[in-house]
């Protein structure tokens, strides 16, 4: 390799990383891998179990998702079929029940979404994100 090209090959790598790294100062707040979900509304899966029957399982994946394999009990309920499935949630739901959703994994969005809509749209209180999602359940079902 030719000294000129190594020179302009390091200041391309330069140039790219000025920007990312003013990007990465400046919006550290809002970097993408942290949970957009309040450390509050989340819960592993052993608080969850303690709860015993008094919780309410949200699946918040894709249909095929839910119809292939969910959590006992769980009742579909995803922001594709929200006003479709809304009024069957609604139906089981209680006051003295604790409503823990889920999706598919850790990083998933879905069942924070969804979680979300239930306490805004539906003034929910007790309204959880179970963390690991599906992943997790699937490793540790008993």
């Amino acid at each position: 390799m030719k000294p000129g090209a190594i020179s302009r090959a390091l200041l391309l790598v330069a140039l790219a990383v000025i920007p990312a790294a003013g990007e990465a100062v400046l919006f550290r707040d809002k970097i993408s891998w942290r949970s957009r979900i309040p450390a509050s509304e989340i819960v592993d899966l052993d608080l969850v179990r303690s709860w015993g029957p008094a919780v309410m399982w949200i699946d918040a994946r894709p249909e095929d998702q839910y119809q292939k394999d969910h959590i006992p009990g769980a009742i579909a309920l995803n922001e594709d079929r929200w006003n479709e499935l809304l009024p069957q949630f609604l139906g089981q739901w209680a006051p003295d029940r604790k409503v823990v959703v889920y999706c598919s994994t850790q990083s998933c969005n879905l069942a924070g979404d969804v979680a979300r809509r239930l306490r805004d749209e539906v003034q929910l209180k007790q309204v959880f994100v179970l963390e690991g999602g599906w992943e997790e359940w699937q490793k540790r079902k008993k």
